[in-house]
């Protein structure tokens, strides 16, 4: 009889719960979300964040940490680079950012073990962990080498996001990880002659999927220029505008995960 692959799950030393951030789809600002909640997290203890886009890693430039490069401590451990109070990680960090990434599976997977448990996350009361988009191989190695505590969905209004942040729920239930719930980014802009808020994209049937599937919707983030000028800046708006709307959003979300 064939073994379990999920029975190989295996905790990270020190880490308390792991959070895994996906959409299914590229272009939601996905890895905005996993910054930015790591940011408002650390109001609940000590994070980590992951950047587990092996394609395409964004974490360096967000964060702020282009050209630095993790050490290697004694026991050939890496020691992750530290920003804003959160210890991170990615692939960004050793190869250049303009350099293509070529792996196949395997490759992969050895990847995502080396960042498990090569890396001295020391004691972590969250690991927010970046998903690259699509079902594939490296949520595959997630969901088999470690205990996800809970999955958190992005997607933007419009139907044409929410069909694959669809089969990203499907794959985690499929998988047996707690969904902890829907974001909805960009979910409107707030009219700044007046204050009230503008669709910017065609509402689709996101809040009908979450009432038939018994789904919660944990945050709705408004778009601002000012966001993705502070990724791109490495200062995101947690950290560069704690008190706009964004932000609240933001510290919101986590304020509710923290609660599961």
């Amino acid at each position: 009889m064939a073994s379990n692959p999920f029975d190989q799950q295996q905790a990270i030393p020190g880490v308390k719960k792991i959070i895994a951030v996906a959409s299914g789809k590229g272009g939601v600002g996905k890895s905005t979300v996993s910054t930015n909640l790591a940011l408002a997290l650390r109001e609940y203890g000590q994070v980590g964040l992951l950047d587990a886009d092996i394609y395409g890693p964004s974490l360096p430039r967000m964060m702020g940490t282009l050209n630095q490069k993790p050490v290697l401590s004694e026991g050939n451990k890496i020691t992750p680079v530290t920003r804003y109070n959160i210890k991170t990680m990615s692939i960004g960090y050793m190869v250049d950012e303009n350099a293509a990434v070529v792996w196949r599976g395997p490759m992969l997977f050895k990847a995502m073990d080396q960042f498990f448990r090569d890396v001295q996350w020391g004691d972590l009361d969250y690991l927010v962990i970046d998903l690259p988009p699509g079902t594939g191989d490296v949520q595959l190695s997630l969901v088999q080498k470690v205990p996800v505590a809970a999955a958190v969905i992005v997607t933007t209004p419009q139907n044409i996001s929410l069909i694959d942040a669809k089969k990203a729920i499907d794959m985690f239930e499929r998988t047996g990880v707690r969904i902890a719930g829907i974001v909805e980014n960009m979910a409107y802009m707030i009219n700044p002659a007046n204050n009230e808020k503008m669709q910017l994209f065609p509402k689709g049937e996101l809040s009908s999927y979450l009432e038939a599937k018994q789904l919660n919707k944990i945050g709705e983030v408004p778009f601002n220029p000012s966001v993705s000028l502070g990724s791109e800046a490495g200062i995101p708006i947690v950290e560069s505008n704690p008190d706009g709307a964004e932000a609240l959003a933001f510290k919101d979300i986590a304020k509710k995960i923290h609660a599961l």
